[in-house]
């Protein structure tokens, strides 16, 4: 059974890689040229709704998809009971937003938000109509599928909005490219399943999937709220240009942590839902998955936290050289979403759904008060904030872990603290490096070819067990 788990892993890992890779490469391309067509006023204005349609999205999903994936055996019944919930909410979410479009204007003294949110929130009234296809491909294990369609609507959506950006259209080029994007998702996800709803709301099946998603509507509320304050903030207190150098900042610190946690939670969730009654086999498996994840997630953001300057620079020119210290911090705080993600996973394939929103609490309350309190002292001591932040949401995270699996934060930590101590010295190299090269494009090829070729050495050097996990998932046979 061990050996079935590690391969369904690897077959989901390599996928969702392929998925993630092709994204996160072709949408760093994507927002390096979008940066230098667009302005950091247009970044910070389509920013400043974000947290209206984000909250709005959680409402349409209601944690469904989940509930659907852990569940023994799915019917017919549960799936359309799903889908027709999940169409009634979109339509009712874009009505929403489109009567409130003046007013979320009016609080942020920004006329052309009416017309920005109502467009965008378009999305809300077709998205909702493949929720049954992608839980069928989760189910399925079919991470090859959703590779497929993931990168063929990335690669369209990013023709077109660099199409508009180029020809002037400004911040509409965002929401042109979110848009179409979404349009072709939709088309491949329902060619690719071909499914239609066969039977009628059943009151049972929305018991099930409600008794486990209202606990994922309050802890993702709390996420959401949260993870979205400090755009608010930004953009009622300040202007929209330190919206968008934050958000430029914000984007690149969060990138590879959003890929790295979306591979894992998109492949662990679904495999080990099907073990889920086996703690040792459970607690094995995601010991070995946090330490390859913090493998590969602490080199990165050491070595863009040590090249911060020449990739913001070199990338995006130098109107965009405030976001560059912002950037440098947050590196230290989001290089730990890995250990967040997986510590989560664990409740939600444990069916602790419950857990989730109490932790969630937790950890926002306090999260809230010291965001509040750091922002009237300027952007940089907000950043600097998110980094105790971090460290108490991992004492919150691996409470409940250690009672379900036995698997402590003590236990993770001497785990991943061979990657920490390998990327901290690769970084103190790199940064040292930079002083004595003057050029910024130098600085970028050495930096990063030296501090690559420096940790794969010292993880060879050293045996780590992990880099011979990631050469298995990296070999197809």
């Amino acid at each position: 059974m061990a050996e079935d788990i590690k391969h369904k892993t690897k077959v989901g890992l390599y996928w969702t890689f392929l998925k993630q890779g092709a994204s996160e490469v072709l949408g760093f391309m994507v927002g390096v040229v979008m940066a230098r067509l667009l302005s950091p006023e247009d970044y910070g204005i389509t920013a400043l709704p974000a947290v209206f349609i984000a909250v709005a999205g959680i409402f349409v999903n209601a944690g469904f998809s989940q509930a659907l994936v852990r569940k023994p055996e799915v019917t017919n019944k549960d799936l359309s009971t799903a889908f027709y919930y999940s169409i009634a909410v979109g339509v009712f979410m874009y009505a929403t937003l489109f009567l409130l479009a003046p007013f979320i204007a009016d609080f942020y003294n920004t006329p052309v938000l009416t017309s920005l949110v109502r467009v965008t929130a378009l999305t809300f009234l077709w998205a909702p109509l493949i929720t049954p296809q992608n839980v069928i491909l989760q189910r399925r294990l079919d991470f090859k599928t959703t590779a497929r369609i993931s990168v063929t609507t990335q690669i369209i959506g990013a023709v077109a909005g660099v199409t508009a950006a180029y020809y002037g259209l400004g911040m509409w080029a965002l929401i042109i490219m979110s848009i179409v994007s979404s349009l072709l998702n939709l088309i491949q996800t329902w060619l690719a399943v071909k499914w239609l709803p066969t039977e009628r709301w059943n009151k049972e099946s929305f018991r099930y999937l409600w008794g486990f998603g209202n606990k994922m509507i309050g802890a993702n509320l709390i996420d959401t709220l949260y993870n979205n304050v400090a755009p608010v903030l930004i953009g009622k207190f300040f202007s929209p240009r330190d919206l968008g150098v934050y958000n430029r900042a914000n984007g690149y610190a969060t990138l590879p942590a959003t890929q790295i946690t979306g591979i894992l939670s998109n492949v662990t969730f679904p495999v080990l839902s099907k073990f889920s009654e086996e703690d040792e086999v459970l607690k094995r498996q995601y010991r070995r998955m946090i330490k390859m994840s913090v493998f590969i997630a602490f080199p990165v953001y050491f070595l863009l936290a040590a090249l911060a300057e020449p990739v913001v620079i070199c990338l995006v020119t130098d109107k965009w050289s405030e976001c560059i210290i912002l950037l440098q911090i947050l590196c230290f705080e989001r290089m730990l979403w890995p250990l967040h993600t997986l510590n989560r996973n664990v409740l939600h394939v444990k069916g602790r759904s419950d857990l989730t929103m109490r932790i969630e609490i937790y950890k926002k309350t306090v999260f809230l008060l010291v965001t509040i309190a750091s922002l009237p002292f300027g952007l940089v001591v907000f950043c600097m904030s998110t980094i105790p932040n971090g460290i108490y949401a991992l004492f919150v995270n691996t409470y409940y872990t250690k009672k379900l699996l036995n698997y402590s934060l003590m236990d993770q930590i001497r785990d991943v603290f061979p990657s920490f101590l390998l990327s901290l010295i690769m970084f103190g190299i790199v940064f040292f490096m930079t002083y004595f090269v003057s050029n910024l494009y130098l600085q970028l090829v050495l930096g990063g070819s030296v501090g690559v070729i420096f940790y794969i050495c010292g993880a060879m050097l050293f045996n780590f067990d992990e880099l011979n996990d990631v050469k298995y998932m990296i070999n197809r046979k």
